[in-house]
C-alpha cells in the first residue's frame, strides 16, 4: 500500500473502533461486548472513504458517520455468519460471534449494531436536512433494495435450477457488496449538500471491483489471510464473477473498474489521490 493511504485507513480503523468502544464503555451483560468485539480488527474501508471524502468537501465532522457504517457493516457479517445463512466459524481471523457467544447473543449483537449506526450518523454538526439524508440514504443502502436485498439473492441463489447469469451476479452484487461502499463514498458530499455524481460514480465502480476481487481471493487466497474461509463459493458450485470471466479476465475486468473510479475523481484534481490509492488498493489486498 501507498504509505499517504496505508496511515488513512489505520488511522479510520483505530479512529471508529475507539469511537465504537466508547459508545458501549461499561455497558453491562454480554450483548456490549460482543458489539465491540464484532467491530474490531476489520479493515475500515467504508470508514476510511467517509473521512476520506468529508474531508474533500472540508467536512470535520465526519467520525460518527464512520462509525455508523462501521456498525452497519459489523452487523451485516455477524449475520451472514450464522447458521442459517453462511454458516462460517471465522471472520477476520476470530472466532465468530455465534461461536465464541451463542446464535441468539450474534442475532442480538447485529440488531443494537444496526441501532447504533443510526444514532451514529444523526450526530454529526451538519444541516438537519443533511442528516436526514444521510439517515434516509442508509436504510436504503442497508435495507431490501440494497445489502439485504443482495443477500436474499444470493441465498436464493443457492438453491436455484440454474446459475445466475452474469448480469443477475452484478445486480445481486450491488446490492449485498457495493450498496454500503457506494453509501460510504458519498458521504462526505451529502454532509456538505454537495454534488455527489463524480463520487456515485467512483463509489459504484469501487463497490463492484471490491467483489470481483473477493470472489478471486474465494480462489487464490490463503484462509489465514483471507480471515475466513476460502473456496466455499466454488465448492458449492455458486455462479461468481470468476466463473463467468476466468479468473483472468475477473481480475481484467477489475482492473478495469478502478480505473473507471480513479477516472471519476479527476475533478477534485490532486486532493482525490488518496482515494485513488484506495481504489487500487482493492485489486492488490490479499484479505
Amino acid at each position: 500500500m501507498v504509505k499517504g493511504f496505508e496511515v488513512a485507513l489505520r488511522t479510520a480503523a483505530a479512529q471508529t473502533e475507539r469511537y465504537i468502544a466508547g459508545e458501549l464503555d461499561n455497558l453491562p451483560g454480554e450483548i456490549g461486548k460482543g458489539m465491540v468485539y464484532a467491530t474490531q480488527g476489520g479493515k475500515a474501508l467504508r470508514a476510511f472513504l467517509v473521512l476520506e471524502t468529508a474531508k474533500l468537501h472540508g467536512m470535520t465532522s465526519a467520525l460518527p458517520v464512520a462509525a455508523a457504517i462501521e456498525c452497519m457493516h459489523a452487523y451485516s457479517l455477524v449475520h451472514d455468519d450464522l447458521p442459517c445463512m453462511d454458516d462460517d466459524a471465522l471472520r477476520r481471523g476470530q472466532p465468530t460471534v455465534h461461536v465464541k457467544w451463542d446464535e441468539a447473543t450474534a442475532v442480538l449483537v447485529g440488531d443494537a449494531l444496526q441501532s447504533l449506526a443510526f444514532e451514529c450518523v444523526l450526530r454529526p454538526d451538519i444541516a438537519a436536512d443533511a442528516r436526514i439524508v444521510l439517515a434516509q440514504t442508509l436504510a436504503r443502502a442497508a435495507g431490501v433494495r440494497g445489502m439485504v436485498g443482495g443477500q436474499a439473492a444470493d441465498i436464493a441463489a443457492e438453491t436455484a435450477r440454474a446459475p445466475l447469469s452474469l448480469g443477475q451476479v452484478m445486480a445481486l452484487q450491488a446490492g449485498k457488496t457495493g450498496a454500503l461502499i457506494s453509501w460510504s463514498a458519498m458521504a462526505g458530499a451529502r454532509m456538505a449538500q454537495a454534488d455527489i455524481a463524480p463520487l456515485k460514480q467512483y463509489g459504484d465502480s469501487l463497490g463492484l471491483a471490491f467483489q470481483i476481487w473477493d470472489d478471486v481471493l474465494d480462489i487464490e487466497g490463503d484462509a489465514e489471510q483471507v480471515g475466513k474461509a476460502v473456496g466455499k463459493d466454488a465448492a458449492a458450485g455458486k455462479a461468481t464473477f470468476v466463473s463467468h470471466l476466468g479468473l483472468d479476465g475477473a481480475k481484467r475486468r477489475a482492473a478495469d473498474l478502478v480505473k473507471t473510479a480513479c477516472d471519476a475523481l479527476s475533478v477534485y484534481g490532486n486532493d482525490a489521490e488518496t482515494l485513488k490509492e484506495a481504489a487500487r488498493f482493492v485489486i492488490s489486498r490479499t484479505h
